[in-house]
């Protein structure tokens, strides 16, 4: 059984880079977060309730500034990026919007097939930077993997959500008309083109724990 804590770092992410398929900015970055979503929410990885971004200045950075926005529409509604821009802070006429994350929660499915709602299962963001329109997902919680936290093995955790994840990764892709790229290794796992890496298994038959990071 999964101990279902969170870990502080991603145990995987994924990187679609789609300046060669997608013109920068927000509208389109609203787009792309729209598809996202659609591929997360049907196999309940996702339920966008909220937008959540930053703010920055050209030639200056990051102001300090995010803004959060419930979805009283769809993300691929006509009016969102009107609302989104209407959002900038008054002291920074010429601000523009960073990252663009989609929060909500996801359901995780339990040993014995029971579904539990968990906030931020899935992390889905865009960027609608002026160098290229690029997206992210990430993992932060061990039901992806073969082992949980503990290094313990929980193939029945694991074999109800990582085909789920795997299948929208792969789904992801198709719809970006780009393949995403796994992110780099951290503490806690390493990401595939489709999943969670399984580490060596130790001499006990089970895995590293991570628990001293928890």
């Amino acid at each position: 059984m999964s101990t279902f804590m969170r870990s502080p770092r991603e145990c995987g992410s994924w990187f679609w880079d789609l300046e060669e398929v997608a013109v920068p900015g927000l509208e389109s970055a609203l787009t792309a977060a729209a598809k996202m979503s659609e591929v997360l929410q049907r196999r309940d990885l996702l339920t966008p309730q909220r937008i959540e971004y930053g703010w920055y200045v050209l030639d200056v950075g990051d102001i300090g500034v995010t803004t959060g926005l419930a979805l009283t529409v769809p993300l691929e509604d006509d009016c969102l990026p009107g609302r989104v821009v209407s959002s900038r802070p008054s002291g920074f006429p010429s601000a523009e919007v960073d990252d663009i994350h989609v929060a909500g929660p996801g359901n995780w499915i339990d040993a014995a097939g029971a579904a539990h709602s968990e906030p931020r299962l899935i992390e889905l963001s865009v960027s609608p930077a002026p160098v290229g329109l690029s997206a992210e997902i990430s993992v932060h919680h061990d039901i992806w993997a073969w082992y949980d936290f503990t290094g313990t093995p929980h193939p029945e955790v694991y074999q109800r959500n990582a085909p789920r994840l795997a299948a929208a990764l792969e789904e992801l892709n198709s719809v970006l008309g780009v393949r995403g790229e796994p992110g780099e290794a951290t503490y806690f796992g390493s990401a595939t083109n489709l999943g969670i890496a399984t580490p060596d298994a130790l001499a006990d038959g089970g895995g590293p724990s991570v628990m001293d990071w928890l």
